[in-house]
């Protein structure tokens, strides 16, 4: 990736984050009623970093396998250790996104150790349409 494709990504990013807490909020009490806004789908969790037991573990890298009608789909990503939010990520997963389709399982907050993430399937609108758990090993 050029670095021009890269800061375009991470500004990007880092706008749809800025929009997140103002979408979720609105949506009053973030993903449990946001509603499906028109599409449906679900995904699952994939392994891009190969493991000898086939799980997911900490500094390891996940993608996602989507079926949605949703024309423009997002995954947000949310890993959690002990109730407080250690990683977060969004990934457009539709052609022309600026984003990647990966997400590593590691944070500057998170150093080490198990969480437990959900990945949700949303529209553009942040209406999630579907959501996966798992849990990541130390």
């Amino acid at each position: 990736m050029s670095r021009r494709h890269a800061v375009l990504a991470m500004s990007a990013l880092a706008f749809a984050l800025a929009l997140a807490p103002a979408a979720v909020a609105g949506k009053g009490g973030g993903h449990g009623g946001g509603g499906t806004g028109g599409g449906t789908g679900s995904l699952s969790m994939v392994l891009v970093t190969p493991t000898a037991d086939g799980l997911p573990h900490w500094g390891n890298v996940v993608t996602f396998n989507l079926s949605t009608t949703i024309a423009q789909p997002w995954v947000h990503l949310v890993c959690k250790r002990g109730g407080v939010v250690v990683a977060e990520g969004w990934n457009g997963y539709f052609a022309g996104s600026l984003t990647g389709t990966t997400f590593g399982l590691y944070s500057p907050q998170w150093q080490s150790g198990a969480a437990d993430c959900t990945g949700y399937l949303t529209d553009p609108s942040f209406a999630v349409a579907a959501a996966t758990s798992f849990h990541v090993y130390a």
